[in-house]
């Protein structure tokens, strides 16, 4: 499916009660035929609960106990014929249930998607608590105040999550999509963050000439997957999802290996370096990193599920 097609047919919920009204015993029959539909069509269940607490504030307890039922009246966010025609695009088209409702809960944010963006994943969370540990001593304190870089911020979820982490920072967003930085910057006008994060339209570091050399930290979650392994992607991704966020290159390492060669001519000594990876590269960027002379300190973190994901050094 072309990115086009994916575009046309997605349908945002609109936000906010419009005044769509069913019965409790209503939408607790369309719960019970969507749970089928969810098992039938290989759905994780979680889907199906998140979409009915994003357009009825439906709570996960309330279809476990059946307490549903007995409600007389619930708001919906949309008319039912269009809730039933989002789950039906989720299960027949693959479509992610994140662009469907166009919303995504990332740490303690709820940031908007398109399909214009990659759909943040909690493991990337996990990025936040590294820099966080990374500048927790007396000698790497000061590094939360200087200027940091996102790079390929698609939705702008690192850079809200360091904006957060770090309030006296400033944060340079960077992404090479328009579309991408327009769902970012709206992502932080939602949170007042746009005094403290800087969004700029480029290529990786390139439009951060100016800053040569005075970065604390960089941080980026970049097109990682070999090219010829996207295509076999799960459909939700391989389908939905930009390839721009996606393609790293014939063995999924161009955009690592770019990083790994123009970070040092940016970061400040003692700067913090930080990236996202899939599984198996790990100890090949590590050996990247080595080879360039120009960090230390160079270490290799697991996330939740104990997969090498992320690799972290300072600037010499």
């Amino acid at each position: 499916m072309h990115q086009s097609d994916v575009n046309s047919k997605v349908s945002l919920v609109p936000v906010g009660n419009q005044g769509h009204f069913v019965a409790g015993e209503w939408l607790w029959d369309w719960w019970q035929q969507g749970r089928s539909q969810a098992v039938a069509y290989e759905v994780p269940l979680v889907e199906l609960e998140w979409l009915l607490h994003q357009v009825a504030g439906v709570e996960r307890l309330e279809l476990r106990l059946g307490t549903l039922r007995s409600r007389p009246q619930i708001a919906l966010t949309l008319p039912p014929a269009q809730l039933e025609a989002l789950w039906q695009q989720r299960l027949h088209e693959r479509t992610p249930v994140q662009y469907l409702v166009g919303r995504v809960a990332w740490r303690n944010l709820e940031l908007q998607v398109s399909p214009a963006v990659l759909i943040p994943r909690p493991e990337t969370e996990l990025m936040i608590d590294l820099a966080i540990a990374a500048t927790a001593d007396p000698l790497t304190q000061p590094l939360r105040q200087g200027h940091w870089a996102d790079l390929g911020t698609g939705s702008g979820a690192i850079a809200l999550g360091l904006a957060q982490a770090f309030p006296a920072a400033t944060v340079h967003a960077v992404d090479c999509s328009q579309a991408a930085l327009a769902i970012a910057q709206m992502n932080a006008s939602a949170y007042d963050m746009l005094p403290q994060i800087q969004f700029v339209h480029g290529n990786w570091l390139d439009p951060l000439g100016h800053r040569r050399g005075q970065l604390s930290g960089l941080l980026s979650n970049p097109p990682y997957i070999p090219r010829a392994i996207v295509p076999t992607l799960q459909p939700e991704v391989a389908h939905h999802e930009p390839h721009l966020a996606l393609d790293g290159g014939p063995d999924g390492l161009d955009c690592l290996r770019q990083l790994v060669a123009i970070a040092p001519a940016y970061l400040r000594s003692g700067g913090f370096w930080l990236v996202e990876l899939m599984a198996g590269q790990a100890e090949t960027v590590a050996d990247l990193l080595a080879a360039q002379g120009a960090y230390q300190h160079i270490q290799i973190h697991a996330d939740l599920a104990g997969v090498q994901r992320f690799v972290s050094a300072y600037r010499v």
